[in-house]
């Protein structure tokens, strides 16, 4: 699988390593804002079936790559994965996002789970990790990803999307040992997940923790940064000779980043709820930190967009170990002439923060 990276400023970066401007991709760069996009999803048919034809993911995890010049691609899949090989029937309603119909309520139905193995169950998320290193012909890294254990729960247990996380944490709280079991399963599950990805060409892995920061600090580190720190003790870091830094992000988990820097993770996210100054000094230059632009700035006019960018290099402030990104999922109604916008303006004014 070696192959020389034309450029490693991504990697670099994650490792605090110096650069010579601050790097930049954006969490769901190959998705429905690009209308490209939206072409290749509805000849897929639907969102499932393009994850699963490696060609057509390769396709969209390509296309922002052509159109703007990002120091990194990321697998395209969905988080959900995992809890589909493990049976519980994803599928997505029109409107309503993910659904499962067979839920996790009881200590049975976590017995019955099994640890599905990700050169089968998943075979088809490998093939498409394969198929895009190869078409990426070591122009950028490839970034594997995978949801946290907590995250993963949440959707396996609603069964589906939720605004209250009212069933989950009814059984966090009435069953904990029951929480516990289902949260080891899922990050055993994404360990090997994970290593699989990294064995196919994977040249870096992010997890993400969406929901995280519905915990409070007790639960967030019993529930949710023990799994985490369980798959980061786990992983893989070195292949092709070269190490696989993984980066940790907790959405609304500002306040833990302290915690989240001790785990031995490379890099963690930032949402645009903590300023970067902040995070550096909660951090220690423990950690590269990445982020974190509110998406919604990409409905501004490129002049706004523009004094963001400036705004968030200034508080990140010089030398190594920023990645830039949102600090979410860019918007499916974003015009995509602003986010080109976004990265010509990181291109433009990181360069002096590296000298």
């Amino acid at each position: 699988m070696s192959q020389e990276l034309k450029n490693d400023r991504y990697l670099r970066a994650l490792m605090r390593q110096p650069v010579d401007r601050t790097p930049i991709w954006m969490m769901r760069q190959a998705g429905r804002y690009l209308p490209e996009y939206r072409q290749v999803r509805s000849q897929a048919g639907d969102f499932l079936s393009l994850c699963k034809n490696a060609e057509l993911a390769c396709e969209v995890t390509l296309q922002p790559l052509r159109r703007f010049p990002l120091d990194a691609a990321i697998l395209f899949s969905d988080i959900l994965t995992i809890p589909d090989a493990m049976g519980l029937g994803l599928y997505f309603e029109q409107g309503e996002g993910p659904r499962f119909k067979n839920p996790i309520r009881d200590a049975k139905a976590v017995a019955a789970l099994p640890v599905p193995d990700p050169e089968d169950e998943l075979g088809y998320v490998m093939n498409a990790v394969k198929t895009i290193r190869k078409a990426l012909n070591g122009d950028v890294p490839l970034i594997g990803f995978s949801g946290s254990p907590w995250t993963l729960a949440t959707y396996m247990v609603e069964g589906g999307s939720t605004k209250n996380f009212s069933i989950v944490k009814s059984l966090m709280y009435r069953e904990p040992k029951v929480m516990h079991q289902l949260l080891d399963k899922l990050a055993q599950s994404v360990t090997s997940y994970l290593n699989a990805q990294i064995a196919n060409g994977a040249q870096a892995v992010m997890i993400f923790d969406t929901w995280g920061g519905v915990l409070s600090p007790r639960d967030y580190q019993e529930f949710s940064l023990r799994y985490m720190q369980q798959i980061v003790d786990g992983l893989v870091r070195e292949a092709d000779g070269r190490k696989v830094p993984v980066t940790l992000f907790t959405k609304n988990g500002g306040q833990w980043l302290d915690i989240m820097a001790a785990t031995g993770c490379d890099a963690l996210g930032v949402d645009w709820t903590t300023d970067l100054a902040t995070a550096r000094k909660l951090t220690g230059g423990k950690v590269a930190l990445q982020g974190n632009m509110d998406p919604s700035v990409l409905y501004a006019a490129p002049e706004r967009i523009r004094e963001e960018v400036k705004t968030i290099l200034a508080s990140y402030g010089q030398g190594p170990g920023h990645v830039f990104n949102l600090g979410h999922g860019i918007h499916p109604e974003v015009d995509p002439a602003h986010a080109e916008a976004f990265i010509k303006a990181v291109h433009e004014f990181s360069p002096s923060y590296h000298k």
